[in-house]
């Protein structure tokens, strides 16, 4: 009998894991429904479902990309059913814009709760796109899907970035206006926004690790000049 020598393989490739997002800056990571009998009402049902889903899509977005899983793969880490999915989002896009959604209200909302003088109109600026980058900072896996892998997504993505970049000038202007001073234009506005969401995407595209908040330091100098009483 003719001997025929094994053929080696290699060792299978292991994907490394899914980082999961930090429960309560972005989303709020509910515990898993009771099986059978419970007392929970639909609409807590369904809200549970849909945070879950909304975790599992940023999740799978920061991993993966865009292109790297489908919507089977967000309704098996949410631990819905397919029909579950479909109830609450139409598509996949729907699902990742749900989540860009709630990503900017949270960011929006934490500029607004800024207390800082108005009075200083380079000390609160610099206090608004601080706390932008440091709320990024609480939820690397939340940045890294929507400041740099949700642009996959086309026009549709890039339509829904300017939307949300304008509400954060115009939350900036809105605020420096109180402190008197001459007026600037609505370009330096929107261009401190721009600029501080760039270099936040290109060091969440280039380190594991970065120090964003790091980011507002370099940008003062800039901020204090642009900003100062004309």
């Amino acid at each position: 009998m003719e001997y025929i020598r094994p053929v080696a393989t290699e060792p299978a490739r292991q994907e490394a894991p899914v980082e999961r997002v930090r429960d309560g800056v972005f989303f709020t990571l509910p515990d898993a429904l009771p099986r059978g009998r419970h007392k929970l009402t639909r609409e807590q049902v369904s809200h549970a479902q849909q945070e879950r889903m909304l975790a599992a899509v940023t999740e799978l977005l920061a991993a993966h990309g865009y292109r790297g899983f489908g919507v089977g793969d967000v309704a098996s880490r949410a631990g819905v059913s397919l029909g579950t999915f479909y109830r609450c989002f139409e598509s996949k896009d729907a699902c990742v814009f749900a989540g860009y959604d709630r990503f900017i209200e949270v960011l929006l909302t934490t500029m607004a709760a800024v207390d800082a003088p108005n009075d200083d109109r380079p000390a609160l600026t610099a206090a608004l796109i601080g706390a932008y980058l440091e709320t990024l900072q609480q939820d690397l896996v939340v940045a890294r899907a929507y400041q740099v892998e949700i642009d996959a997504l086309g026009p549709p993505a890039r339509a829904r970035r300017r939307e949300a970049l304008t509400l954060f000038a115009s939350h900036i202007r809105d605020r420096v206006a109180r402190s008197g001073g001459g007026e600037l234009p609505w370009t330096a506005y929107i261009g401190v926004v721009y600029a501080a969401r760039q270099l936040a995407s290109d060091a969440l595209d280039t380190a594991a690790e970065p120090d964003l908040p790091a980011l507002g330091s370099d940008l003062q100098i800039w901020l204090s000049d642009l900003f100062r009483a004309r």
